[in-house]
């Protein structure tokens, strides 16, 4: 069976920087998703929901391909966060989870066009948030990255300051487990090195 095609079906440079530090260079198809016509209250069905639907969108431009659709939320206290909407939502998110412990959750979807498969899988990783100043997070916020991210922090660039620890899969953080795509690689009959660029 020849290789097919390895797509993200995502806009994240963070998830495309992953892939290719681990040696695979992904084509990258934004799905443009519109995320809001989704609802769930439990954060895990969310996120499968969300990525398959991401892959499935995408899916329809390629005969032959092996398309992967991410999606990432943040629950603290009960409440589930994607991306704030403005500084100020952003501002108003941290004041609420400094000092908390907060889940992120990310969806994983696989589809296998060659195959006819598609495999769905939800991650999640604990984060613990630092109790940073009302001033530290005007200045965080005001450099722009928590607006680009589910939970309001990046913990590949700024945001990594604000964290004071995480326990599981860090790369599920950035927005792609990378241990876990090797898994759902294995269950497609892949090996995660077949995909490595020579």
């Amino acid at each position: 069976m020849p290789l097919p095609q390895f797509v993200l079906a995502s806009a994240s440079p963070a998830r495309r920087r992953l892939l290719q530090v681990a040696g695979i260079d992904p084509v990258v198809r934004v799905s443009n998703f519109d995320e809001s016509q989704i609802h769930r209250s439990d954060p895990r069905q969310l996120v499968e929901i969300l990525a398959k639907c991401k892959a499935e969108r995408v899916a329809g431009q390629f005969e032959s391909a092996l398309i992967l659709g991410c999606d990432s939320v943040l629950l603290v206290d009960g409440e589930i966060h994607g991306k704030p909407a403005n500084d100020a939502e952003a501002i108003a998110r941290w004041q609420k989870m400094r000092g908390k412990v907060g889940e992120l959750y990310t969806g994983h979807a696989l589809i296998d066009l060659a195959q006819n498969q598609i495999l769905s899988r939800p991650q999640m990783t604990q984060v613990y948030f630092a109790q940073v100043s009302d001033r530290l997070i005007e200045k965080y916020v005001a450099t722009g990255e928590p607006l680009k991210c589910a939970g309001a922090f990046a913990l590949e660039g700024y945001g990594s300051l604000f964290i004071e620890k995480i326990v599981g899969c860090h790369t599920n953080v950035i927005g792609l487990s990378m241990p876990l795509l090797r898994q759902m690689l294995k269950e497609l009959n892949y090996e995660v090195t077949d995909f490595w660029q020579a």
